[in-house]
């Protein structure tokens, strides 16, 4: 395993750190925008072959809920791991986070369980911020565009025709009086399909379940631990995966 001086560490760790909560930061308002997220398609169809054809209506997704979590895990595991590099080689303090039955950081020093339950609970806010699907749609997974897609609905595309309405007859003193309107006649119809990057409820569920059981781990691990060249540690990758595993 590569090793490198404690000093090295704590240099390459403040960049590390001040970069990664850039980024994370940054993915954490492109989440607030739920905007990013969705998309549609809409078609017109003609009811008179005489009225003019209307061009298709298409409005990208821009992001996809799994990309950010990826992003994310992908900054992180770095952080964890560069830390994780500090900390096991500054105290003999150790335990390991354990999660049903699952060791998921061997012999964590007591310092880096401190600094992973502050990383948990700003994980467990980005998580819940995770874009959910409109309860209202039927979503169904698109596996061409890796999106998932509503039932098509139809709305009708109207036109203002004027009328004509006798208020008077015609009289041999009085010409015929009468008034004009408008009236909204169908001349088409919208079909939209819309399309959505965020998650299913209960995948959002399933993930914060997750964030909270890693949480629970290591406060026990860090009040476990009670007993020492810095080794290279990679833990980050092993707890995204379980976090964030499909």
């Amino acid at each position: 395993m590569p090793t490198a001086k404690l000093h090295q560490i704590l240099a390459a760790e403040t960049h590390r750190k001040n970069e990664v909560n850039r980024q994370v930061n940054d993915l954490y308002h492109k989440l607030q925008k739920p905007a990013l997220f969705e998309g549609k398609v809409r078609s017109y169809r003609k009811i008179d072959d005489n009225d003019p054809d209307l061009p298709k209506e298409k409005q990208n997704v821009q992001l996809k809920a799994e990309d950010v979590l990826q992003k994310v895990a992908e900054q992180l595991t770095i952080l964890f791991d560069i830390t994780a590099t500090k900390d096991f080689g500054n105290t003999s303090a150790r335990a390991d986070v354990v999660v049903n039955g699952v060791t998921l950081i061997h012999d964590a020093p007591t310092t880096y369980l401190l600094w992973l339950e502050k990383q948990l609970t700003d994980l467990a806010t980005v998580v819940k911020t995770l874009p959910r699907h409109d309860s209202s749609e039927v979503w169904t997974p698109d596996p061409s565009v890796g999106l998932f897609r509503s039932e098509p609905s139809e709305t009708k595309s109207t036109r203002k025709v004027l009328k004509n309405h006798v208020k008077a007859q015609a009289t041999e003193r009085h010409a015929e009086q009468v008034e004009t309107f408008t009236e909204d006649v169908t001349v088409g119809f919208w079909e939209t399909t819309r399309f959505t990057g965020a998650l299913p409820a209960a995948r959002v569920e399933e993930l914060m379940r997750r964030v909270v059981d890693l949480q629970t781990a290591v406060k026990f691990a860090r009040e476990q631990a009670n007993s020492v060249v810095v080794e290279d540690q990679q833990v980050g990758e092993a707890v995204f995966n379980f976090l964030f595993a499909n």
